[in-house]
């Protein structure tokens, strides 16, 4: 997978259905002069990719640009390959959309344009939210899981860089149960790096469109003995050195901050 951003960008048309859940949440036409907002509206995206993957994934790659207050995207048939990132203020999901128009997710180019209205969570917020009259008897059951699901994405945000000294290691808990191979003493810098903490669930794929965001980005190793750990090569130190500061204490989940060091060569 190549990592870029093009220039060109994407017009198209959206058809989204307006069912009860998403009636709030759909996309706004070609050409129109929406304006800016706190969700923005993903399509283009790849079909084959099972839900939780998907959102993960989403979240994953949004969340350094800000805290994230949920990721939707429905089993549905009329809204496969698309989805909706809610961000908790504007300017990150501005950054978003500028930054990560084009950029291939699952080997297609993702389509961002701001979603046509708020979603629900940001206008209940914000004192905006007006209930919808038709709602469907199953919904106060959907709204529980709904709100469970916030309160547990609610922790999935980029922590701000670690600002300790050149290379040093930050003091990260590890999770009960888990062993970390730590190298023994820090490695001087060089152009691998290693990661640590990561959740069980991370693939490689994951880590890839996290790590390519940074020039000189050759490949991530992924070692299948030992769940929790991965290898991410630059084409020199320095390269290796900016990605490291910039991911350094990101989490994919919200209880999992990566930790970064050079990898012992």
């Amino acid at each position: 997978m190549h990592c870029f951003h093009p220039s060109t960008i994407f017009m198209w048309s959206s058809n989204v259905g307006k069912t009860a859940a998403m009636a709030e949440l759909t996309a706004a036409a070609p050409g129109s002069d929406i304006p800016q907002n706190q969700t923005i509206y993903i399509n283009n995206l790849n079909e084959k990719i099972k839900l939780d993957e998907l959102k993960k994934s989403l979240n994953a790659v949004f969340s350094q640009f800000g805290k994230i207050v949920e990721v939707l995207a429905f089993k549905t048939l009329k809204h496969k390959g698309q989805a909706w990132v809610v961000f908790d203020d504007v300017s990150s999901a501005a950054s978003a959309l500028r930054q990560m128009q084009g950029f291939p997710f699952y080997d297609k180019p993702m389509r961002i344009q701001y979603a046509k209205s708020k979603s629900d969570v940001i206008a209940k917020a914000d004192g905006t939210f007006v209930p919808r009259e038709k709602r469907k008897k199953h919904d106060d059951r959907g709204r529980k899981k709904k709100e469970q699901h916030d309160a547990n994405q609610a922790g999935m945000g980029l922590n701000p860089a670690y600002a300790g000294p050149y290379g040093a290691t930050p003091p990260i808990p590890y999770m009960a149960g888990v062993k970390a191979a730590i190298p023994e003493g820090p490695a001087p810098p060089n152009n691998i790096l290693f990661v640590q903490n990561l959740p069980h669930q991370t693939t490689p794929m994951m880590l890839q469109m996290l790590f390519c965001q940074y020039p000189g980005f050759k490949e991530v190793r992924m070692v299948e003995a030992k769940p929790g750990i991965a290898f991410v090569e630059y084409e020199n130190e320095m390269q290796s050195t900016v990605a490291m500061q910039g991911l350094q204490g990101f989490k994919i989940t919200g209880d999992n901050p990566m930790l970064i060091t050079y990898a012992k060569k």
